[in-house]
């Protein structure tokens, strides 16, 4: 890279968040690690050079603002902003509260809208444009019981992606989604032989997997891909599956 990429990861302390951000980092990019944990935020900013962590509840459109605001004045630009950050309560439905609903649309959902409504305010500026890539999952089109809010987080995901692909083309900022499928953030030593061969891939997937699809879909290169839903699943959800 002729000039350091900014990129800003949501949900960035842990998990795919921080495989996306070691991803970046490697790539030479200045990355901004946004997460409401700020002990353990500030924990991985020392570990990955190039990073700087700036606490944020992305529930809160004032510290989405914030977030904008500081990553400008430090860096004066945004070229890259992945809305990795979400939750996953899972909850009986006849015993799922309105108000834990809403807090995972608010955390999965409207964290979306509002990330990308800011970044792109400044992306809009820039000559080059930008990206945005947003954090789905395969639950948006498939489901197990007691998933209702997440997977309505996921689904709204997707449509968003398109929403906004179409309404920021003239501003030459792509976005995109990807749909991640099973990716082990724990120990994957631990993972049973019939983990992996249950995927057409051979094995589980890992936070890297999905790290790899960021950069793809973030290369300037490639901004001829824009609106589209990038499945990172082993095959899973191309898999028929009867019982025997």
């Amino acid at each position: 890279m002729n000039q350091r990429e900014v990129v800003i990861v949501t949900g960035a302390s842990h998990g795919i968040g921080r495989g996306i951000a070691e991803a970046y980092v490697a790539k030479g990019a200045q990355v901004v690690l946004a997460d409401v944990n700020e002990e353990l935020g500030m924990e991985v900013s020392k570990q990955l050079v190039g990073s700087v962590f700036i606490k944020t509840d992305v529930r809160k459109e004032a510290d989405i603002k914030n977030l904008m605001e500081m990553t400008i004045k430090q860096f004066g630009r945004i070229d890259i902003l992945v809305n990795n950050a979400g939750k996953s309560d899972f909850k009986p439905l006849f015993e799922l509260e309105t108000a834990e609903w809403d807090d995972i649309i608010n955390t999965n959902l409207r964290s979306v809208f509002l990330g990308s409504r800011e970044a792109a305010l400044q992306m809009r500026k820039q000559e080059n444009g930008g990206s945005i890539v947003n954090i789905a999952s395969t639950r948006a089109t498939m489901s197990e019981p007691n998933t209702e809010a997440y997977s309505a987080t996921k689904g709204g995901i997707v449509a968003l992606t398109h929403a906004l692909a179409a309404s920021l083309a003239e501003h030459r900022i792509t976005v995109n989604t990807i749909s991640p499928g099973w990716i082990e953030t724990g120990d994957y030593s631990e993972l049973r032989d019939i983990d992996h061969e249950q995927h057409l891939s051979g094995r589980v997937g890992k936070p890297s997997d999905i790290a790899k699809a960021c950069l793809y879909l973030t290369d300037p290169h490639n901004d001829f891909v824009t609106g589209i839903n990038l499945v990172v699943d082993g095959g899973m959800t191309r898999k028929m599956i009867y019982e025997h």
